[in-house]
């Protein structure tokens, strides 16, 4: 993955980046999702990040990706 063409637009544990990521799809934008823990352990190495994910999405579509994340990070935080 390039870091030219992508962008790292949410850092989070399993769930919330399955919900984030669900609304990106929702909106015809495809991310990547990014488990360093998960890789790390299938390669037979101990991981600090266990459980945690990142997601990058397409430079072309990181302001609209990025209005999305923003309304639901605070629909998560006022449901907290």
């Amino acid at each position: 993955m390039s870091t030219t063409e992508y962008t790292k637009v949410y850092y989070g544990n399993f769930i919330l980046v399955t919900r984030v990521k669900d609304e990106l799809e929702h909106a015809g934008i495809v991310p990547i999702v990014k488990d360093e823990g998960e890789s790390q352990r299938l390669a037979g190495y101990a991981s600090m990040n266990q459980g945690f994910q990142e997601l990058y999405v397409h430079n072309e579509e990181l302001d609209k990706a990025m209005v999305i994340i923003n309304r639901v990070k605070s629909e998560m935080e006022t449901a907290s």
